[in-house]
């Protein structure tokens, strides 16, 4: 893939990068790739980079016996995040003779589709002023309710949100193999994907890297986010410069990920893969969502049950009970108000709901599932 005058690419770049021998930020691998970002904008290439490493670059920070004792310390990990992040940046700003912005967030932002929106407009702005986007999840503040978890999947958040026609995902080895090639020699690079399935799925194994949060599995769950929205994704060694000569001169240095053919709307994709369901509207097999633009799609009597604790405004999975999940959708009423209603004998209150001018779901905000 050639990148050309007027598109956009999101990069990512992970902690092994970032803070190899975790011992603070380090230029060892970056030089090639803040080159590669160099050369793209000189091409009038815009570039978005989605940068890890504060936990890392912060860790050096602290007492060795307090990081030792408290590998999994929430606390503690925030903290250096807090304290890290800075570095990281200033790290950035080192390699660089223009001017950049640091973006953090939490996957609250991005759920929230008000939030969303002024994530891309402010993604918009910078881009348009020529100052570089540099994005990273907001560790300091978030929680695990309100986290991404990965910047892989934030990544390709970050580039749906962004409008971008690429996503580069760095990685400690090539690309997607057939098998882990850490454990077997005789493992094959997969070049191409034009279809992530189970079998592809199968193939990622658990994280590689000792100061990283992913794996390969996230880096394929991110791909599988940025193809459905029309985004050709790579996943490519990092750690090689040859890499990023490879992608200047349009060639596939590790394994490309080939964007849908019929993209999903931006609202759906949105619905589906950036939102998380808050809760359950459960209803009986038998029922068939309505694309009746005159008929309201859920009714009282259509709820068996509601699992979860929500809010009105949320977003939430409208489930058989059966397990099948039929579509992510926006309700319109707490999970406090629709227990009763699942949980009410009165037909008159039930019809009354129903008449009122705000329906359970809203039609505006739905993502049908995809049935297997």
């Amino acid at each position: 893939m050639n990148f050309e005058k007027g598109q956009r690419i999101v990069i990512k770049v992970g902690s092994a990068l970032i803070a190899p021998s975790k011992a603070g930020c380090s230029s060892q691998y970056l030089l090639s790739i803040a080159n590669f970002i160099a050369q793209c904008r000189l091409s009038g290439v815009q570039v978005v980079l989605v940068s890890s490493g504060s936990i890392a670059a912060g860790a050096r920070l602290f007492n060795d016996d307090i990081v030792n004792k408290n590998v999994n310390n929430i606390v503690i990990k925030k903290a250096m995040a807090a304290a890290g992040q800075s570095e990281m940046m200033a790290t950035w700003d080192e390699l660089f003779d223009f001017s950049s912005a640091q973006l953090l967030l939490t996957h609250a932002d991005l759920r929230n589709r008000v939030r969303y929106e002024s994530i891309r407009d402010t993604i918009e702005t910078l881009l348009d002023n020529d100052i570089l986007p540099i994005v990273n999840e907001n560790d300091a503040v978030t929680t695990d309710k309100l986290k991404v978890g990965d910047n892989d999947n934030l990544s390709a958040m970050v580039a749906t949100a962004a409008n971008a026609d690429a996503l580069i995902i760095c990685s400690d080895i090539d690309g997607l193999f057939d098998e882990n090639p850490n454990l077997n020699k005789d493992a094959k690079l997969i070049a191409d994907v034009y279809k992530i399935d189970d079998d592809i799925y199968a193939m990622a194994g658990g994280a590689t890297s000792a100061v990283g949060t992913g794996g390969m599995k996230t880096k394929i769950q991110a791909a599988e986010k940025a193809v459905s929205h029309g985004i050709d994704t790579f996943i490519v060694n990092g750690f090689k410069e040859e890499s990023f000569q490879t992608l200047l001169m349009g060639g596939n240095p590790g394994t490309h990920f080939y964007p849908y053919k019929a993209p999903m709307l931006d609202g759906v994709h949105w619905m589906r893969h950036t939102t998380r369901a808050q809760g359950e509207l459960i209803v009986s097999d038998q029922y068939e969502i309505s694309t009746n633009e005159t008929s309201d799609l859920l009714l009282a009597d259509d709820l068996i049950s509601v699992n979860g604790d929500f809010s009105s405004g949320d977003i939430v999975m409208l489930r058989k009970d059966n397990g099948d999940k039929v579509a992510k959708v926006k309700t319109n009423y707490s999970s406090c108000l629709l227990n009763f209603v699942a949980d009410s004998d009165n037909q008159d209150f039930s019809e009354q709901l129903d008449k009122t001018q705000e329906p359970i779901i809203s039609k505006q905000y739905i993502a049908l599932m995809e049935t297997k």
